[in-house]
């Protein structure tokens, strides 16, 4: 049986937010901290009366009975909330308060949407609407999210303060957008999930639990998109199905100690297959109308990574989808990645002078795509790419996979 002390920590990932998006719905986002205070209160009573008094029936029935009665208590007892927030709120009947604070899950799935949209507004940079998308939709603590960002609290702390200041200076309001502005704003919103699962699967952090958390978190955040009648787009679908292919490669990409596995060299027995379905399923339903985005062509770049024969047909298939992808949205990790596909469809000869045009001389990836693309070609050049590329990695999984193909390639000139 489950103790509070064990049951807790999941439950905070799960209901905190829920609980922070519905206040915040009922107060405003100009006290969206309080909102917070609310649920990390209800949280803190939760650890000390199972603690002495053991699991109630039903935990989180618990937790939002708590949550209810002390918002109320703190819209009679202070100020600011009898002064601006409760006239709106309160019954006329003897000035009593009775407050409808809705935890139902339609309500719920709402203000978490509505959250989304508020917290993704343009006026904020996406670093910081990443921050607090984490913080506020995932229930992710400031010392997580400065793991993920390889910061310190106290500069996670300032950029969510800032962030939270500049949405306050906007008025935003928890609401869906209009119909006419809902596509236009979504696309901020796509980008934030994006760039939050890329934050988890791409993540230098060497804590596995916390990367595979931010990726899982990004898809449960999408997955409310899709469900939802105003945002269940053919883009909103095709990167649902994007991440359900890169999700199912996590367990093969990666070492116990964090070091990165090529893809070449990954185990496919790891690969989960109903991952793969899932993506598959999402794909096929992003295929109605005639929009092709980003996202439509990465998920079918990604949808040939998991399938298991290297043969030229699939990558000559992945160069093509690249070269479409790079026509909507130049970016040199799509180039550098079309680069090694065109060498498995078409030979490294081919592929070097492409790679070289590129020129991404800050980047440890693309020295260490000269190095592989040389390996065996030049092995000279190769080794003095990859060591190039050892200088400028910064993280010690990096590192450690330059310095394995290092060796490989001098133990191949002996």
């Amino acid at each position: 049986m489950q103790t509070g002390k064990e049951l807790i920590p999941h439950l905070f990932r799960t209901e905190y937010s829920k609980i922070t998006a519905v206040l915040t719905k009922l107060f405003g986002f100009e006290h969206v901290e309080i909102a917070e205070d609310i649920a990390s209160d209800t949280f803190l009573l939760a650890a000390e009366t199972w603690g002495i008094k053991g699991l109630p029936d039903s935990p989180v029935a618990w937790l939002y009975a708590v949550a209810k009665n002390r918002a109320k208590d703190y819209l009679k007892h202070h100020k600011i909330f009898s002064d601006k927030v409760t006239p709106g709120l309160q019954n006329a009947h003897n000035g009593l308060y009775e407050i409808n604070i809705d935890l139902s899950p339609k309500n719920i799935t709402d203000s978490q949407l509505q959250m989304m949209f508020a917290i993704c507004h343009p006026a904020i940079p996406a670093e910081a609407q990443i921050g607090l998308s984490l913080r506020i939709l995932c229930g992710f603590g400031i010392e997580e999210i400065s793991d993920a960002f390889l910061s310190n609290k106290e500069t996670i702390n300032k950029r969510l303060f800032r962030a939270k200041e500049k949405l306050r200076a906007e008025k935003v309001k928890l609401e869906f957008p209009a119909p006419g502005e809902i596509d236009n704003r979504l696309e901020t919103v796509l980008t934030t999930l994006y760039l939050l699962f890329n934050e988890g699967y791409y993540s230098v952090s060497q804590n596995t639990t916390l990367r595979k958390d931010l990726c899982l978190e990004a898809m449960r955040l999408n997955l409310l998109l899709v469900e939802n009648e105003q945002t269940n787009m053919p883009k909103v679908k095709a990167l649902l199905a994007l991440m359900c292919f890169h999700a199912s490669r996590f367990e093969a990409r990666t070492k116990q100690n964090g070091e990165l596995i090529a893809y070449d060299d990954q185990d496919t027995a790891l690969w989960d297959d109903e991952l793969i379905q899932q993506g598959k399923l999402y794909l096929n339903l992003a295929a109605e109308g005639t929009e092709v985005s980003k996202y439509h062509l990465e998920a079918a770049i990604a949808h040939w990574h998991t399938i298991k024969a290297d043969t030229t047909e699939k990558w000559q298939n992945i160069l093509q989808l690249y070269n479409r992808l790079l026509l909507i949205e130049y970016s040199p990790a799509a180039a550098l990645n079309r680069t090694y596909a065109l060498a498995k469809a078409d030979g490294k000869d081919i592929a070097i002078p492409e790679a070289e045009k590129l020129k991404l001389e800050k980047s440890h990836l693309y020295f260490s795509l000269l190095g592989y693309l040389y390996a065996e070609v030049d092995d000279k050049k190769a080794v003095a790419h990859l060591k190039t590329a050892l200088k400028l990695a910064k993280s010690g999984s990096d590192k450690a996979t330059i310095q394995k193909s290092i060796d490989k390639v001098l133990q191949g000139q002996r």
